[in-house]
């Protein structure tokens, strides 16, 4: 789901692609199990809460992946032809090619009625959810080249000074509308730095900044635990939509498990004179077969959960009514990642096709 191209030396890119990607299917995979809320027996319901939470990172992750890949100073003279002919190439004909496929699944699979509004809301927002993240993707590539002016000039004393603007901007405003039960509201005006901005930025500096590995993890581990335990809470307190309020990528919780969790994928990087071995091992193909693939994994993931909870072609169902949810989650991301894979590496080998399916 990034840009694969002048990949830095310095930075794990295969790494933090599996893991962003896992994290998404995680999160998905759990989506299911948790809809039925506190009615789970209680254990169950925080192990998926936990693996919500740990998901939850996976966008935040590839955002400042991408940041670090498209921002890099390096690039600030390039053309804007160059640049979007390449973007085009990489998420335009995708974008075009999995629109018509989602389009097609919810109104033969999902029943979606066939409407005029349907289709100019298809159009203008995705005709599946699962469509929004390339809707931000293209708006973020569209004021790249611009960012990269900026970012090119940043000093020290202004990174720290956006993040800390972003942070209180993102963070702040919900969590008086969420502490006040609706009553106080920060005009949403004060702070305008979009969100996804701000993780496409923050990249550009957490790869230059060095902390242990030991306080990485410990903040990693607070973050997703005071994410678990925000969620149970608000799902006692409050229930309905605001329980999930730690688990969007705007909450503090978030921030502070995502931000510590990049930096601590970096620190894995080898040196740039690392020797190189002669033949990967198998695990190293396969984490760059996935990292190549995120991008349609992504795409293709959401049909294979479907199909896999409603016992479509697979001969089972998996749900949380089949599987225990402690190992039903884990096990439908790997069985969905795996399903992918089998489907996209064969249909990216046929001529025409690679560039479509992304």
């Amino acid at each position: 789901m990034n840009a694969q191209n002048d990949r830095p030396a310095v930075v794990p890119v295969d790494l933090i692609r599996v893991i962003a990607i896992v994290g998404v299917v995680l999160l998905h995979a759990a989506n299911d199990l948790t809809s039925q809320s506190m009615g789970l027996p209680i254990l169950r319901w925080w192990m998926v809460d936990i693996y919500q939470s740990f998901g939850r990172m996976g966008v935040p992750l590839f955002l400042m992946l991408s940041g670090v890949l498209l921002l890099a100073p390096s690039k600030r003279d390039e053309s804007l032809n160059s640049f979007f002919k390449k973007r085009f190439s990489r998420i335009g004909l995708p974008f075009l090619f999995w629109s018509i496929i989602y389009f097609l699944w919810v109104l033969y699979v999902e029943k979606q009625p066939f409407t005029q509004d349907f289709i100019i809301n298809g159009i203008l927002g995705g005709p599946h959810l699962i469509l929004w993240y390339l809707y931000m993707l293209i708006g973020l590539y569209l004021i790249t080249p611009i960012l990269r002016v900026l970012v090119a000039h940043f000093t020290d004393a202004l990174y720290k000074y956006f993040i800390c603007i972003w942070s209180i901007g993102v963070m702040l405003t919900p969590l008086i509308d969420l502490a006040s039960i609706g009553r106080y509201q920060i005009s949403e005006n004060l702070f305008v730095i979009p969100l996804f901005v701000g993780y496409f930025i923050i990249g550009t500096y957490l790869v230059n900044v060095k902390v242990r590995r030991r306080i990485l993890a410990v903040l990693t581990l607070l973050g997703i635990t005071l994410t678990a335990i925000g969620t149970c809470i608000l799902a006692i307190c409050v229930g309905g939509g605001g329980t999930y309020f730690f688990q969007q990528y705007f909450s503090p919780t978030l921030i502070l498990a995502s931000l510590p969790f990049f930096m601590l994928l970096i620190s894995y990087a080898k040196p740039k004179d690392a020797p190189q071995m002669e033949k990967p091992s198998w695990k190293q193909r396969l984490i760059r077969t996935i990292s190549e693939n995120t991008l349609p994994i992504y795409l293709l993931h959401m049909i294979i959960i479907y199909l896999l909870q409603n016992g479509f072609f697979f001969g089972f169902t998996l749900t949380g009514n089949t599987v225990n949810s402690i190992i039903g989650v884990p096990l439908m991301t790997v069985l969905t990642i795996a399903i992918c894979l089998i489907i996209i590496v064969p249909l990216k080998k046929m001529p025409g096709i690679r560039k479509l399916v992304g």
